[in-house]
């Protein structure tokens, strides 16, 4: 396969947050209530410290590493307005997202960076969105992901390690990340457990940036998402399907259009005490790592796919979690085929509503499909949550 000359760039530089999907609306903090509007606050805090044993081809890259980091989630606050008008609701979110870690090289200089910025209508029509959220293909996959209150995988060579945001939980071993983007989506009303959401969202280039041409687009970015819940014989099912799909041109006719297109799926049951997680994704010209094209690689219609699974048990206030995911990709990341693999297990314990104590050991390893081992790396992570 023709080498993808496009330099790999530090993916924690990229600070490619996660989503905030855990925190319980319940433990918002309500700062006005009265004449049909509501104002809320919410937020989280994470800190862990993180031992990393590196070992990589050859010996100048083997270490071990100590750290002071945020996990996968990173350190946010939100707010939240919701206003009755008429036969139509009126909401908002904006969330403030920050890292921990920049002081390291920046000084004082902390990033803020802002995922969330939107207003919603909801009436008997259902919900529509305007503004900035995550993009809806690997939503769930990405949401239903039992490591998302811990830490999971910190490739070096992807430059999680040494570098100053999250680390990646399971993304690039079982799904991309969901990027933040501009959009207009609808939501539908309650259907007996089924949702339907599709929305439009601003395009990315994903042909080649440069040269003697313009990368451009002609329609919108489409992502959807139909998922169902029910009960069956004791047991609570949640299943989904979502997608993505655009294309992009340039105005040089020696330049290939790509059509980006993905599909993300999955199937959890909780029983009683035990919960079982099942999902994975097909991409062809889609980042295995990323939604969007971040850093502007020229991505081409390579595929790319991935599964993850997981297995979970509630022992009282104590949570243990298994989970095993995986990403091949046919040449995106490294300019050749290769696969990234990341098993972990996480032990949490609830302190109380607000607080949890949160352990995690894991190991990613990334393969180039002809050339061998390219990385093996086993994390130890303990730390704490605070969240409202």
């Amino acid at each position: 396969m023709k080498k993808n000359n496009t330099r790999i760039i530090p993916l924690s530089l990229a600070f490619a947050l996660p989503l905030c999907a855990m925190q319980n609306a319940s433990a918002a903090i309500t700062l006005y209530d009265g004449d049909n509007t509501l104002f809320t606050t919410d937020g989280y805090i994470n800190a862990f410290y993180v031992h990393n044993d590196v070992d990589r081809p050859g010996d100048q890259f083997d270490r071990r590493q100590a750290r002071v980091k945020m996990g996968f989630l990173p350190n946010y606050l939100g707010f939240n307005m919701k206003r009755d008008v008429g036969d139509l609701t009126l909401g908002a979110r904006s969330s403030f997202w920050v890292t921990i870690n920049d002081s390291e090289v920046n000084g004082t200089g902390t990033a803020i960076d802002v995922r969330q910025f939107y207003g919603t209508v909801g009436g008997g029509f259902g919900e529509v969105l305007i503004g900035k959220d995550f993009g809806l293909f690997a939503r769930s996959n990405i949401l239903r992901d039992e490591l998302l209150a811990g830490y999971g995988q910190a490739s070096d060579t992807l430059g999680l390690m040494d570098g100053t945001g999250v680390s990646f939980g399971n993304i690039g071993t079982g799904y991309p990340y969901p990027f933040p983007s501009s959009q207009i989506t609808w939501r539908s009303p309650a259907m007996g457990g089924m949702n339907i959401a599709v929305g439009i969202f601003d395009p990315y280039d994903t042909t080649e940036v440069g040269g003697t041409g313009k990368a451009y687009q002609d329609a919108p970015r489409f992502e959807s998402e139909v998922s169902y819940q029910m009960d069956l014989g004791g047991a609570t099912i949640y299943a989904w399907v979502n997608g993505a799909y655009q294309t992009s041109k340039n105005t040089d006719s020696s330049v290939d259009d790509v059509s980006s297109r993905g599909v993300g799926y999955g199937l959890q049951m909780k029983v009683a005490d035990l919960s079982l997680t099942a999902s994975g994704f097909d991409a062809k010209g889609i980042h295995p790592l990323f939604s969007n094209n971040l850093g502007q690689a020229n991505l081409q219609e390579i595929d790319s796919d991935g599964y993850l699974v997981q297995g979970a048990y509630q022992f009282g206030k104590a949570r243990l979690a298994l989970s095993y995911g995986r990403t091949d990709d046919d040449g995106l990341v490294l300019g050749s085929a290769a696969e990234y693999e990341h098993k972990a297990v996480m032990l949490s314990y609830a302190v109380n509503d607000y607080l949890n104590l949160v352990s995690n050991v894991s190991r990613f390893e990334m393969d180039d499909k002809a050339a061998g081992e390219l990385e093996s790396t086993d994390t130890l992570a303990v730390g704490a949550t605070v969240s409202w």
